[in-house]
């Protein structure tokens, strides 16, 4: 751990005091301890700091939360936050401010130097990102001013450089969301997790329940990497079909595997396989892709109770699946967009996703020679009907 120079700031003596104790005995060095949002800034007027420390609630007219905002304002210095609560309004007062991390009290020192290392990293990294942002809006800039007086050939080339940034900025802007939603729930389960266990008397609900989000987060971070690693191999033109022998009846069963056990909503998946043979004759790996995302997603738009009927037949030498759901369906006039990358439905609400699934699964059909097809009405759910070649 290297030493960093940090601001206290809390209004009570004995919780500032033990928290300098365990900074300095990671090595850090204590610029000072503030009790109050004003000797904070005025502290950081005068000395750099690499990270402070925030108490939510401060004596004076500014406290944790509006002393923050004017630090990423004016300094731009990684800030966490110290609190005794963990309940929904305390985290939704500070989410707006972009903390770096959330430490509940009491805590221990390990959990404070995983801490604040993690803010640290974090904080580079995002002012690593701003950088390279930054240098990109120049070079853009640039090539506009370059290409400002030259012919329609070069206009139009202009115009496909310009989508191929707005592509870029898309792409950081949903994989940095997706690593950092279930990075801070695997953080934060794994905190109480910790308090939780150093309780008397027996915790065991809770730490299971705690242990199933960090399970869901990891899957859902390792889905999104998946993902994205695809759609750069379909870029470089790295997709090959691999044929080779497979038995069905094993296939559909590990798909309806995995996608139950990612299933949160108590959705159920009916399932009515016909007329299908022993052994086929196919990719496997991109048969897997297509029928996982139609029933993940089948899943996921779903409300709790309902039921995703999974269809699948043998037939002229086709498989012919369906997934028909009873979910939010896709409003009419954004159904064009809908096997485009990033894509996500504005009816879709707070369910998480990448919007790359149903155009993995679009790619896959392309390699394979299959047809997909949709029938979707909002609030009345969506059916998909694929065929695919197999011999």
């Amino acid at each position: 751990m290297f030493s960093l120079k940090i601001l206290i700031v809390e209004d009570d003596p004995v919780s500032a005091l033990l928290l300098q104790r365990a900074l300095e005995k990671n090595k850090h060095e204590i610029l000072g301890i503030a009790d109050s949002g004003e000797k904070a800034l005025d502290v950081l007027s005068q000395k750099h700091a690499d990270i402070v420390m925030m108490d939510i609630n401060l004596a004076g007219e500014l406290d944790g939360i509006k002393t923050t905002e004017i630090i990423n304002e004016i300094y731009g210095i990684p800030v966490v936050y110290l609190s005794a609560s963990s309940d929904a309004e305390t985290l939704n007062k500070v989410v707006g401010t972009n903390p770096s991390a959330y430490v509940i009290k009491p805590f221990n020192i390990r959990e404070l130097n995983m801490v604040i290392e993690l803010a640290i990293y974090k904080d580079r990294k995002e002012k690593e990102l701003q950088k390279l942002n930054n240098e990109l809006e120049e070079k853009v800039k640039q090539r506009t001013k370059e290409l400002y007086n030259a012919n329609i050939e070069l206009t139009k080339a202009l115009e496909k450089e310009r989508e191929i940034n707005e592509l870029k900025s898309r792409i950081v802007l949903n994989v940095s969301h997706g690593f950092k939603t279930p990075l801070t729930s695997i953080l934060s389960s794994a905190q109480l997790m910790q308090i939780y266990a150093e309780k008397d008397h027996p915790m065991k609900q809770k730490i299971a329940k705690h242990a199933v989000k960090i399970e869901n987060s990891v899957r859902a971070l390792n889905n999104l990497l998946t993902s994205v690693l695809f759609f750069g191999k379909a870029d470089a033109n790295k997709i090959e079909f691999k044929p080779k022998k497979m038995f069905l009846g094993a296939f559909v069963q590990e798909v309806l595997d995995t996608v139950n056990a990612g299933i949160e909503n108590e959705v159920k998946i009916k399932s009515e396989l016909v007329n299908l043979p022993k052994v086929i004759t196919s990719d496997s790996e991109l048969l897997y892709q297509i029928f996982e995302n139609l029933l993940s997603n089948g899943v996921k738009y779903s409300k709790n109770g309902q039921e995703v009927i999974f269809k699948l037949e043998y037939a002229d030498n086709k498989l012919i699946g369906s997934v028909k759901d009873y979910g939010v369906g896709i409003p009419v006039e954004e159904q064009y967009q809908l096997f485009e990358r990033f894509f996500r439905a504005k009816n879709v609400g707070i369910v998480e996703g990448s919007g790359l699934g149903l155009s993995i699964v679009k790619k896959c059909l392309d390699v394979l020679n299959g047809q997909i097809s949709f029938e979707s009405n909002p609030k009345n759910g969506t059916t998909f009907r694929v065929e695919i070649p197999v011999s």
